[in-house]
């Protein structure tokens, strides 16, 4: 048998190379090279002989399988982001940036799930037993029946699993699970993959609802090898900026319901709260309209949500001019600019380009260039894509989209033409073809 070799990977992307360098040539990254051993390979095809597996059962795409039932925790913003509530069996990984509250998140529904009947164990990696009965008394949930564990070996929490047999069980984190038949560091490439793997593997088996807590690089992106992303069945990010209140939990991967949809939270001192009207609460701070404020009516999931953009121009002291984008895609924001300066004659050299979203929101759906574009009164929403050509294409839902602008008082709405022509009763709808007639209706130019 051949004798296995040392390896080298990088924690960062997962990359395996033979030799270790100071620098992924993958990725990039500086000092995330670490040595490990390789995982123990099963036995080749040679050796099996002419032994034969099992026949596997075949069935046709019009076999009609039941719905998964599902169990609610009561927080609807959690239970709608889950597509309806726990699957069985199900394995979710949470990322989100260190102390953005992935904790206090997974606690408190921890207490909500034991609650509701489900037999819930709480295993930390990271704290103290101590430290997270204080939290839970800080959060007033002492008297929920979670069972509570703070192990980092894998080996003993699965044994731990076997004998309880909990139907949810919540891991922070899986950087700190470390497996004895791995031979490299907790938290390595290698580790992350055998905790993960077993784990996904352990619910399936024992129908358990297994819920792993993920670091996030710089990046943004959950740290360790992207296969566990692959492994799970629903992978959310918790994200939120440090000064703000408000907490957004966004589904970026579900096999049990829709991707992309998001709850709203907002982080007070008896822990995360419930926002049932996103919209309302990040236009509560809105002050008097000036030039360069927009509200813009986007749709995350299936809600549509109304958010600020703010945006600043000003002369630049350097020869390179900057362009600074909180909440948003920078390369479009310099597309939008090339287009506002080829199509319609707008300068932009020399100047200083600042855009922000309120409320610590961030937005991904091109249907926000055209608030980037504008700066309109306090009254009008606006929504659309801007092509390279200047021409404004429609974007889904817009019927959707003015009523809830409506709900909030708004009464005119400018959005591109194209698509079915959306009832707006109440509302006055401004449908325009192209940038250049935008900005001449708009703001009186051409």
């Amino acid at each position: 048998m051949a004798k296995s070799k040392t390896q080298f990977s990088c924690a960062a992307c997962g990359n395996v190379t033979s030799k270790w360098s100071g620098r992924c040539e993958a990725c990039g990254e500086w000092n995330s090279i670490s040595e490990e051993s390789p995982l123990s390979a099963g036995p080749s095809a040679a050796s099996l002989g002419h032994a034969k597996g099992r026949s596997i059962p075949l069935t046709d795409l019009r076999t009609e399988e039941v719905p998964p039932p599902r169990t609610t925790s009561g927080l609807a913003e959690l239970d709608r982001v889950l597509g309806g509530g726990l699957v069985p069996a199900s394995a979710i990984l949470v990322g989100g940036d260190p102390g953005i509250g992935k904790s206090t998140l997974l606690l408190q529904a921890a207490a909500r799930f034991a609650d509701s009947g489900l037999k819930t164990l709480y295993v930390s990696g990271e704290e103290a037993r101590a430290q997270v009965r204080m939290r839970a008394q800080r959060l007033d949930l002492t008297k929920a029946p979670v069972q509570l564990a703070a192990e980092t070996n894998l080996r003993d929490i699965l044994t731990t699993l076997e004998a309880e047999k909990p139907q949810l069980a919540i891991i922070d984190s899986i950087q700190t699970m470390w497996s004895d038949t791995v031979g490299s560091a907790p938290g390595s490439v290698s580790q992350v993959r055998a905790a993960a793997h077993e784990l996904t593997s352990f619910a399936k088996r024992r129908n358990m609802a297994v819920i792993l807590v993920g670091h996030v690089t710089k990046d943004g992106q959950i740290a360790g090898p992207r296969v566990v992303e692959h492994m799970v069945d629903t992978v959310l990010y918790f994200e939120g900026e440090r000064g703000h209140q408000f907490r957004i939990l966004r589904a970026v991967k579900n096999r049990f319901g829709p991707a992309d949809e998001i709850g709203v939270f907002e982080m007070t001192g008896n822990g995360l709260a419930e926002v049932l009207n996103p919209s309302a609460l990040f236009l509560s701070d809105r002050g008097t309209p000036s030039p360069g404020s927009v509200v813009f009516a986007g749709i995350e999931g299936t809600r549509p949500v109304l958010t600020e953009l703010q945006a600043l121009v000003a002369p630049s002291p350097h020869s390179q001019p900057r362009r600074t984008v909180v909440g948003w895609d920078g390369g479009r924001l310099a597309m939008i600019l090339a287009v506002l300066e080829a199509r319609c004659g707008i300068p932009f050299t020399g100047l200083d380009v600042y855009l922000n979203v309120a409320g610590g929101m961030k937005i991904n759906e091109p249907a926000a260039d055209l608030a980037v574009a504008a700066a309109l009164p306090a009254d009008t929403v606006v929504f659309g894509e801007i092509s390279l050509s200047g021409a404004l294409r429609a974007v889904g839902q817009t019927e959707n989209r003015l009523k809830e602008a409506q709900k909030l008082g708004f009464t005119t709405a400018i959005a591109p033409k194209g698509g079915k022509a959306p009832t707006t009763e109440g509302m006055a709808l401004k449908r325009m073809g192209d940038l250049t007639t935008f900005v001449g209706d708009v703001f009186g130019a051409g």
